[in-house]
This record gives structure tokens, C-alpha cells and sequence, in this order.
């Protein structure tokens, strides 16, 4: 765990007025992509954070930037998580916002699954979920409520071929998501974000290595191109602020309209698996 003095660092344009002060926010898979623009973009509203990661480098860096501090941990470990979140809570002086973004995903056939694989990618992108908010939710309760936003995608409401373990489980997190809003409500507000194709690591060697596919994204996207992490904290920090205080238990697609055309990458499934699936 590492420490620094709170920050307003940013990467992107500097809020006019600060909407998260005085919060408390712990952030999952905090170290890149999306989580590390939360992260930002917390501190930049306002709110001191804890970073989470399972890479404890990427952890500290993003930290770094924020003035906040770093907890390596594997989400799939719920006891691992619980501890974590105790400790984060512990030294944060409480707990009000939290985020639950850890994730990741690959392609194969259906039938041509390993068992293995199939569960670790369920118990990284809905488990992860669930385990974040066993540990999360007793603290926001005990600090008088909050906000928890969670990481769905266009894959759980629109899927493509070859990615049904990731879909189902980011379909689970809306189910999740909307499960907890009415439990909770009206202490704790809940929601999450579906992602549409986003520049992270997750989706890099596809954006870096078919161009023409990239091609295809920004001509079939209304908005005209690939987004970026900061177009999604944005919205996290929306979410996460007095300004959507009547907003609980929804999945907000945040894709620059690209489901309007279809699902996120349509037509990869057929590129690479030709041929018999079975």
C-alpha cells in the first residue's frame, strides 16, 4: 500500500466545479483503462481514492498520480476483497462511492470452451462485481449511504459471437446491479455503465492490429470515432454525484451510438473462427 498527499491530477479537461468532494471512493482494476480514468477523474472532482488492482505496479502509479493509495488484490478472492476493502475503508476514514470495473475477456467458440477458462471469466467479470460489493456495502451502510457503479458492456446487452462467457457474465452484472438498487434504495443508489469499443489494454491488440476494423468502428459509430476511458469516467463521476440522485438500478450504454448498428465486434468471430466451431 502506498500513500500521498490527496491531488486534483488529471489527465483531460479540469471540472468547473468539484462534484465529488469530500467522498470516499475505492475503485477495482484501478490501475488502466477505464479504472485509472476513474481514478482520475475522482480525484480531480474532489474525492480522495483507493486504487485497486491485481497489478500491484499499476496500482501504485495510478496512486501516484492522484495523491490516493494502492491495494493489490484479486477480485475473484472474496476474502481477499472483504480485507482489502476493510483496510481501504479503515484508512480512507470510511467509505461512500465505490466502483467495481475489474475485467477482461477472450474469444473462442462456444463449445470449444475450456470449463477453466469459461469459470475464470465469469468469476473475474460477475463474481468480481459481487465480491466488490459483499466487501463495499456494509461500509457504505455504516457511513449512512452512497453510490456504487458497476462495469457491465454493450457485450452483456447486445453480444457477438465468440465472447459468451464474458456477455453472460456482463449481463449478470445489470441483473446484479439491479438487485442491489432495490435492496438497498434508497440509501445506497446503484448502477452501472455498459462500454462500448473503448482505447484500453483489453481491447488494444484488436484496435492495433486490424486496422481496418478500426475503420469500420469510427464509420458505423454516430459519434464518429473509438472512444476514449475519459469518456466513460465521466459518466462515472455523473453517476456518482448529487446530479443523478433520482438515477438507481440502471445500465447506462455509453458506445457513441454504435449499437444502433449492431454489436461490439460483430464479424470477428467469423475472421477468426472459419469453419466448424464444435
Amino acid at each position: 500500500m502506498t500513500g500521498a498527499t490527496p491531488s486534483t491530477a488529471s489527465s483531460g479537461p479540469q471540472p468547473r466545479s468539484l462534484l465529488l468532494e469530500g467522498e470516499r471512493a475505492v475503485i477495482t482494476g484501478g490501475g488502466s483503462g477505464i479504472g485509472r480514468a476513474v481514478c482520475q477523474r475522482f480525484a480531480a472532482h474532489g474525492a480522495r481514492v483507493a486504487v485497486l488492482d491485481i497489478d500491484k505496479s499499476a496500482a501504485e502509479a495510478t496512486a501516484e498520480t492522484v495523491g490516493g493509495m494502492a491495494f493489490e488484490v484479486d477480485v475473484t478472492d472474496a476474502e481477499a476483497m472483504r480485507a482489502t476493502v476493510d483496510d481501504a475503508a479503515r484508512q480512507l476514514g470510511g467509505l461512500s462511492l465505490m466502483m467495481n470495473n475489474a475485467g477482461g475477456s477472450t474469444m473462442a467458440p462456444l463449445a470449444g470452451w475450456d470449463p477453466d477458462e469459461w469459470d475464470r471469466l465469469v468469476r473475474l467479470n460477475l463474481h468480481g462485481v459481487f465480491n466488490g460489493m459483499r466487501a463495499g456495502v456494509p461500509h457504505l451502510l455504516a457511513g449512512g449511504g452512497g453510490a456504487v457503479v458497476n462495469t457491465s458492456s454493450i457485450s452483456g446487452t447486445r453480444p457477438s459471437a465468440g465472447e459468451a462467457p464474458y456477455a453472460a457474465a456482463k449481463a449478470g452484472v445489470m441483473a446484479l446491479t439491479a438487485s442491489a438498487a432495490l435492496e438497498y434504495g434508497p440509501v445506497i443508489r446503484v448502477n452501472a455503465v455498459a462500454p462500448g469499443m473503448i482505447r484500453t489494454n483489453l481491447t488494444r491488440p484488436l484496435l492495433d492490429g486490424l486496422p481496418d476494423e478500426v475503420e469500420r468502428y469510427v464509420r458505423t459509430t454516430p459519434m464518429g470515432r473509438v472512444g476514449d476511458p475519459q469518456d466513460i469516467a465521466d459518466v462515472v463521476v455523473f453517476l456518482c454525484s448529487d446530479l443523478a440522485r433520482f438515477i438507481t438500478g440502471q445500465t447506462l450504454v455509453v458506445d457513441g451510438g454504435m449499437t444502433l448498428h449492431g454489436a461490439g465486434v460483430d464479424g470477428l468471430f467469423d475472421r477468426f473462427f472459419a469453419g466448424p466451431t464444435t
